[in-house]
């Protein structure tokens, strides 16, 4: 199978500071779930349209949510802020964020909670050489740069679709690490995707962070890979998550906590039939993609502390968060 997962451009443009979440209520989920003729409980769930949703797609066509008493009711959000600001105003019950806008969220002291994981890398790691299999981003230099490494982007312009997003921040990891100052060893130029990989072509710009596709436009071009920067930041376990308002959580438990079981059965099928998740994705996001076109994603069984920890720490170290999110109670245990 040959790995290329097809990622929405919205994970890209996370700001990592206000989530402008201000007009949200911070109340009771009055627009989530309902209980059903048949004594269902619909729960609304908001994605962001990914090729890993197929998960969650596959559990609700399996029966999971159903033997669990649950009916899933999906809609798209534009983001996963907007995602977060809808568990929190009420008007969906459970919605789909990364780990970095979620502390984002939590630093300012949104009340959400994590339920369950939805996506993200092998839980005891990736080698080095392996990485590109696995991570959907990636860091790509100018052919005519002269950039070979992460080590020759000092004093370089990098190009990003948006300032202190997820891309800019799990690219810092790696200048960080190669010994460049994220803050003023380097140049950040805004671009969208398109336009960056333009750029990378007449030589604008010497190097680009970039997702699926437009990382295949850029090696079409003759742009090289110079660093996997996403699976570098967060290295393993957890990373896409399902959450829920804490109000939720409180007054809607067993809800709750028959999601979580039938998400865990969900992602063991998923991993146990990857191509049936996958094109159960590919559909859902009308993808022109076919499957041995797609990275395979990894379902994990469950969130850890630390695929909360690591992040929360790198985005203090590199100045991304003033200081370490509290995390205790934030992680909703397994029922």
């Amino acid at each position: 199978m040959k790995h290329t997962r097809p990622v929405i451009a919205a994970l890209a443009l996370l700001p990592a500071a206000a989530l402008a979440l201000a007009g949200c209520a911070t109340g009771a989920a009055d627009g989530g779930s309902a209980e059903g003729a048949d004594g269902s409980t619909t729960l609304k769930v908001a994605t962001i349209g990914l090729t890993s949703d197929g998960s969650l797609l596959t559990g609700i066509e399996q029966g999971f949510f159903a033997e669990e008493g649950l009916e899933i009711e999906t809609s798209v959000v534009a983001n996963p802020p907007a995602g977060l600001a809808a568990v929190q105003g009420g008007q969906v019950d459970i919605a789909y964020s990364p780990s970095v806008p979620l502390l984002n969220a939590l630093s300012q002291g949104v009340p959400i909670r994590v339920v369950a994981a939805a996506d993200g890398y092998p839980a005891d790691g990736v080698e080095a050489d392996e990485a590109v299999e696995f991570d959907d981003t990636g860091l790509y230099a100018s052919a005519a740069s002269g950039v070979a490494s992460v080590e020759d982007l000092a004093g370089k312009t990098i190009a990003i679709p948006a300032r202190k997003a997820q891309l800019e921040v799990v690219i810092a990891g790696e200048l960080e690490k190669a010994g460049i100052d994220p803050e003023t060893g380097v140049n950040w130029v805004v671009l969208d995707f398109t336009s960056a990989v333009a750029g990378l072509q007449n030589g604008t710009v010497d190097a680009a962070g970039l997702v699926s596709p437009f990382t295949s436009e850029a090696e079409d071009a003759g742009s090289a890979l110079i660093s996997s920067p996403s699976i570098g930041f967060f290295e393993s376990g957890a990373v896409g998550l399902w959450t829920a308002g804490a109000s939720t959580v409180e007054q809607k438990g067993e809800a709750v906590a028959a999601f979580q079981r039938a998400i865990a059965k969900s992602n063991a099928y998923a991993s146990e039939h990857p191509e049936e998740a996958i094109q159960a994705g590919l559909d859902a996001t009308e993808s022109e993609l076919a499957i041995e076109d797609v990275k395979l994603p990894v379902w994990p069984s469950e969130v850890r502390a630390e695929d909360l920890e690591r992040p929360n720490e790198k985005m203090v170290a590199l100045g991304f968060l003033a200081e370490p999110v509290d995390l205790d109670g934030i992680i909703v245990p397994q029922p």
